[in-house]
């Protein structure tokens, strides 16, 4: 940040900068209160950069890895009482923008806050966020570098094409790639004991055998 910044600071201009930067939020603050104000609960919409992102129907592929990965997370948080998993229609509002994850955990600290007629909430530990050609660019840069600023500690990105996963954990203000992988076993560091083969989420057979262990843990 300070790189940045400092052309700017030693600039005779920065009061002008700094002016022009005010309008120019003021305009996307106004912007952001009539998304606020015109979205609605069906509709999977976004606030980056100033824009409303509105998204198209998922391919079945996409809704597929999506509910085998939300199914997974979500009971195994539930048996043992960590918090909540929120999946694509819940709105994580930022500090300049908001996003509708595909899948997201938030800690039993966090979640306690919360209250029924919630709509916008706060960074969580955990997203993934699964690619489709509209969405990967902005799920690589712009998310990326937001969820990071914000302190979401782990962020996952699956390709249901591909069918690999990046894992990625927050190290200091950027994230650092730990595996990116098409088998083996996924340990997160946000979500204590949360550990899941990789074909869980692209396999229905193995989705299955891995939702019976989890279940199973609570016998």
């Amino acid at each position: 940040m300070e790189i940045i910044l400092k052309p700017i600071i030693s600039s005779p201009k920065l009061v002008l900068y700094l002016r022009e930067l005010e309008s120019i939020v003021e305009a996307e603050d106004k912007k952001r209160r009539y998304f606020y104000e015109e979205i609605s609960e069906d509709q999977k919409a976004e606030f980056i950069n100033g824009e409303l992102v509105m998204h198209s129907p998922a391919k079945l592929r996409h809704t597929v890895v999506c509910k085998f990965l939300s199914e997974l997370l979500d009971t195994y948080v539930r048996i043992h009482g960590f918090g909540h998993v929120g999946s694509e229609k819940l709105l994580v509002s930022l500090t300049r923008n908001d996003y509708e994850p595909d899948i997201c955990f938030f800690s039993k600290e966090k979640s306690a806050e919360f209250f029924p007629d919630q709509m916008k909430f706060p960074a969580p530990d955990f997203i993934a966020e699964i690619l489709s050609p509209s969405t990967e660019e902005k799920d690589r840069v712009i998310k990326f570098t937001d969820y990071a600023a914000h302190g979401v500690s782990e962020y996952w990105i699956i390709d249901p094409d591909k069918e690999i996963v990046e894992q990625y954990a927050l190290r200091g203000d950027a994230y650092e790639l730990l595996l990116k992988v098409k088998h083996g076993i996924l340990q997160s560091h946000a979500i204590s004991g949360f550990e899941i083969p990789v074909r869980a989420i692209f396999d229905e057979k193995e989705n299955l055998d891995m939702l019976r262990k989890i279940l199973s843990e609570k016998e």
